[in-house]
C-alpha cells in the first residue's frame, strides 16, 4: 500500500490546539515527552510543538511504542457511547416506552446528574427529553396508521391524553390528529472512521447522511425539511441498519456501489447533476467542467459546484469524486483532507482501522433536532 498523505504539520498541529472534528480520522498525534498518541480533538492539555510527531492511524503511532490516550480513546470510533452508558442504551432501545425516573437510574447505578449532562452535549437534550421523543417518534407511526390517539398515547408510555398532545406538539410543532398529513424524517447519528455523521431517512429513503461538523448542516436541515414538509425526529429507522452495514463495508474496502434506497428532493437541475455523480466510477475522478458536460451544460459549471455542494448524501452521492480542471481538490462540505482520505481508500491507498469499519449503529446516537418551525442547535450540544 502506498504512503498516505499527511497535512502540513504546522496545520495538523493548529487543528489539534483547536480541536477541529474535520480532521477526525486524519491524523493521530504523538506526544513524545508521556509516549501517548491522541486523536486531533482530544480534550487533555495540549503539548508544544516540538513534542509532537504525526501518523496516519493509530496502529503506525502504536508500532512507534506509543500507547492510546485514556481521555480520548484513539482505538474507538469518534462520538461512540462510554461503557457507563451502554446498559442504559439498551434498555431504551428495548422498550422505548419505558418510563426512566431518577431514582431508576440510581438503581442502575448511574448518577442522574451524570446522565443527564451526557444526553446534554451529545444529544443537545436531557435524557428525559430523549426518552419522550423516542416515543414520540414511535407514536408518529402508530397515528400515521389509523391508530387512535387516546391509544396511541397509552400505548407510548403516557398516563394521559393531554400529556401526550402536549409532548407530541412541543416536539414536531403539531398535534397529534394532525400528523397523518405530515411526514417525519428519522435521524441518528453513524460513526465512521472519519468522524461521526448524521443520518435521516424518510419513508422512501435516505434524506441526509452528513458530517456532523459540517458547516452548512443547519441550514441542510431546514432545506430538507421544508422540502419534504416534514419534522426531524430522533428515533429507530429499518433502512439505518442497512445503511451502517453498507458504509462499514465501504470503510473496509469490500463496497464499491450503495444500494439502500434514497430520497432526495430537489430542482430538476439539482437532479441531473446529482445522477451525474453516481455515474463517476469508484476510484476515479471527474473534473467540474465534466460534470456539466456530462449533463448537457457545458457553460454552466459553477452551477454545477453549486449542485454538488447542495448535495445532502455525502459519500453515497459521491461528490468527493470531482476535482478542479487542474487535478487539484477544490471545495468539499465535510473538509479537503476527508475529501483527501476518500479518494485515497477508493484508490486502494489508504486502508481505515478495521474496529472503525465494522462498528454498528448505536440507538442511542440520535440527534436532537428541534421541529421545522426552529433551527436546530449548533454543534456540539446538537450531538
Amino acid at each position: 500500500m502506498n504512503q498516505i498523505s499527511l497535512p502540513d504539520t504546522d496545520v495538523m498541529y493548529q487543528a489539534l490546539l483547536n480541536k477541529d472534528a474535520s480532521f477526525e480520522g486524519i491524523f493521530i498525534v504523538g506526544v513524545k515527552t508521556t509516549g501517548i498518541c491522541c486523536r486531533p480533538t482530544c480534550h487533555a492539555r495540549k503539548p508544544k510543538a516540538d513534542n509532537v510527531e504525526f501518523f496516519a492511524c493509530v496502529k503506525e503511532a502504536m508500532s512507534f511504542g506509543y500507547r492510546p490516550c485514556k481521555v480520548c480513546h484513539p482505538l474507538q470510533p469518534a462520538g461512540e457511547t462510554p461503557d457507563w452508558m451502554k446498559s442504559l442504551e439498551k434498555e431504551l432501545n428495548q422498550s422505548d416506552t419505558m418510563k426512566f425516573t431518577d431514582q431508576d437510574l440510581r438503581e442502575r447505578g448511574l448518577d442522574p446528574v451524570r446522565v443527564r449532562r451526557w444526553f446534554k452535549k451529545h444529544h443537545g437534550m436531557t435524557f428525559q427529553a430523549y426518552a419522550r421523543a423516542l416515543r414520540i417518534n414511535r407514536a408518529f407511526g402508530l397515528i400515521k396508521h389509523q391508530d387512535k390517539v387516546i391509544d396511541t398515547a397509552l400505548d407510548s408510555g403516557y398516563d394521559s391524553v393531554s400529556g401526550f398532545h402536549e409532548a407530541f406538539k412541543k416536539l414536531t410543532g403539531d398535534a397529534p390528529t394532525r400528523s397523518k398529513t405530515k411526514q417525519v424524517i428519522t435521524i441518528t447519528r453513524i460513526l465512521t472512521p472519519l468522524g461521526p455523521m448524521f443520518a435521516g431517512a424518510t419513508e422512501k429513503g435516505i434524506c441526509l447522511l452528513e458530517f456532523t461538523d459540517r458547516r452548512m448542516l443547519e441550514t441542510q436541515l431546514k432545506r430538507l425539511s421544508r422540502l419534504l414538509k416534514a419534522t426531524f425526529v430522533p428515533g429507530k429507522h429499518p433502512l439505518f441498519e442497512t445503511l451502517n452495514q453498507q458504509l462499514g463495508d465501504y470503510f473496509a474496502g469490500r463496497l464499491k456501489t450503495f444500494s439502500v434506497p434514497l430520497d432526495i428532493p430537489g430542482t430538476a437541475f439539482q437532479q441531473d447533476v446529482w445522477q451525474a455523480l453516481l455515474k463517476i466510477p469508484y476510484g476515479e475522478t471527474r473534473s467540474y467542467q465534466a460534470q456539466a458536460e456530462l449533463i448537457d451544460k457545458p457553460l454552466a459549471v459553477r452551477a454545477v459546484a453549486k449542485a454538488n455542494g447542495d448535495n445532502r448524501i455525502g459519500i453515497i452521492i459521491p461528490c468527493h469524486r470531482v476535482i478542479g480542471k487542474n487535478g487539484k481538490l477544490t471545495g468539499y462540505g465535510g473538509g479537503l483532507w476527508r475529501k483527501q482520505r476518500l479518494l485515497e481508500l477508493e484508490m486502494g491507498r489508504w486502508q481505515s482501522n478495521s474496529s472503525h469499519a465494522n462498528h454498528s449503529v448505536h440507538q442511542s446516537d440520535h440527534v436532537a433536532v428541534t421541529n421545522s418551525n426552529n433551527a436546530p442547535q449548533k454543534e456540539p450540544a446538537i450531538l
